[in-house]
């Protein structure tokens, strides 16, 4: 497998977003915000900015995404939000910019594997749920407690993960879930002691990394398209990309290796 070291002058992290290249074509976004990694405005625009820097990256295949100190994600910062109706469009500007917080990770090119090593609250749940794998902390905790604080809003993202009557309790009441618990219903790959959370999640991002980058970034990006779909016609979306991804030169070589019994090399 050929390997290269990223340059880290471009990077696009800063003192709260971590990011770092534990091994070949990973990276590993770390928020870090103490103490409770809770979302304000700039937090969430350095966070997009560090994702986007990281989508036309040869050297970066697959992304961790994880957290620093005891909690994931508290969610939105409250204390914030009491300022955001000061200005005329104030609640528009932030509307805009908690959109784009998800969707730079609902719609990343590569691959993205939360890695959540504490409480993942109201909006840092969302942001787990928009990546495609979640690996949590067997003392983690989930939940929505927006309700508490007379506001809402992450239903669209939560369906795509939990059985409608989960969500709805969860959002309606404010009720935690165990890690255990979102095991069993499907949500999450795993919960792991927190010592082996890391690795649990860059074997997976490793094993991702050495397949084929154009079919593993040309099924990503599929998976929202088919998701909106009926049966027939996601098939047949994805027969569309299926013969001209067969032509590439990463597909001739793993064909190529399969016959001849040996690692492909990308």
């Amino acid at each position: 497998m050929k390997t290269s070291t990223p340059d880290p002058r471009a990077t696009a992290s800063s003192d709260e977003i971590g990011l770092d290249f534990p091994a070949p074509f990973v990276a590993v976004v770390n928020l870090n915000r103490p103490p409770v990694n809770a979302l304000g405005r700039r937090f969430r625009e350095a966070f997009i900015d560090t994702m986007d820097s990281l989508q036309d990256r040869d050297d970066v295949r697959v992304i961790i995404l994880t957290a620093s100190g005891k909690i994931f994600c508290a969610g939105a910062d409250i204390k914030e939000r009491q300022d955001i109706g000061v200005q005329n469009g104030g609640h528009q500007r932030a509307n805009r910019i908690t959109r784009e917080g998800f969707y730079c990770v609902l719609d990343s090119v590569k691959p993205v594997i939360a890695a959540i090593n504490g409480p993942a609250l109201g909006a840092g749940f969302v942001l787990a749920a928009c990546c495609d794998f979640i690996f949590s902390a067997d003392h983690a905790t989930f939940s929505m407690p927006e309700i508490d604080v007379g506001m809402g809003g992450g239903a669209s993202f939560l369906q795509r993960i939990l059985p409608p009557s989960k969500f709805r309790r969860m959002m309606l009441t404010g009720e935690a879930l165990s890690c255990q618990e979102l095991y069993r219903l499907g949500a999450i790959e795993a919960c792991v002691p927190s010592a082996q959370l890391m690795s649990t999640a860059l074997a997976l991002a490793q094993t991702i990394a050495q397949k084929s980058p154009p079919a593993v970034r040309t099924i990503r990006e599929s998976f929202l398209t088919v998701e909106g779909l009926g049966l027939r016609e996601g098939f047949r979306f994805e027969q569309n990309y299926i013969t001209p991804l067969s032509k590439s030169p990463e597909a001739l070589e793993a064909r190529q290796a399969f016959i001849e019994k040996r690692k492909a090399v990308f």
